[in-house]
């Protein structure tokens, strides 16, 4: 019978198996895989999910530049009730989350696209706040069929009624562009019947 003799000269003792004599492969992990110093695959790292960053928060300066308006626009929208500052320092110092800016970004697009005045602008966003809450509630499991028949109809309300504050404007609108293109008629027929220059 051949006896196992000493390995040989360069094998660093290793088994068959590619292993050394403590237990570990070549890559120095021991067979749980974890490294020499006990970590694990990732650095020792923990894989377990931190806290979400808190939202960051804007004073009213920060906000009203964001915006492109003044930081007197700002509060006056506060004053009318149209945005609500989400939060305020221990100073009593205004903040702003981004939903209050993009309710601020919807006010200025009111103005700016439609032309709704701040009394209008009132009536669209309470409007829009309600059908939120009326989306809620419908789509909640706990609510029920009565219920719903409930909210359609007030959700149908809600949109008759801004309907007939835009159609009114439209109107208004419609009747301020006649009279635009009736001032264009007329100066185009001087035009028209004036001599050439002398």
């Amino acid at each position: 019978m051949t006896k196992t003799g000493p390995s040989e000269p360069g094998t660093t003792g290793r088994n068959e198996a590619g292993r050394n004599e403590a237990g570990r492969n070549e890559t120095g992990r021991n067979e749980t895989g974890r490294n020499e110093t006990g970590g694990n695959e990732t650095g020792g790292r923990s894989l377990e999910p931190g806290p979400a960053p808190e939202p960051e928060l804007l004073g009213i300066g920060a906000a009203a530049a964001l915006l492109g308006i003044s930081e007197r626009s700002l509060r006056y929208y506060q004053q009318l009730g149209l945005v609500t500052p989400c939060a305020r320092t221990p100073g009593g110092m205004r903040r702003y989350s981004g939903e209050d800016l993009t309710r601020v970004a919807r006010i200025r697009e009111l103005q700016s696209l439609l032309g709704l005045n701040l009394e209008e602008i009132a009536v669209v966003l309470r409007t829009e706040d309600r059908a939120a809450e009326i989306k809620q509630s419908y789509h909640d499991e706990r609510t029920g069929a009565a219920r719903r028949t409930e909210l359609l109809r007030e959700a149908l309300s809600l949109q008759e009624d801004l309907r007939a504050t835009v159609e009114a404007k439209r109107v208004a609108l419609e009747k301020f562009l006649a009279d635009v293109d009736a001032r264009i008629k007329r100066i185009r027929a001087l035009l028209s019947n004036a001599g050439p220059d002398e």
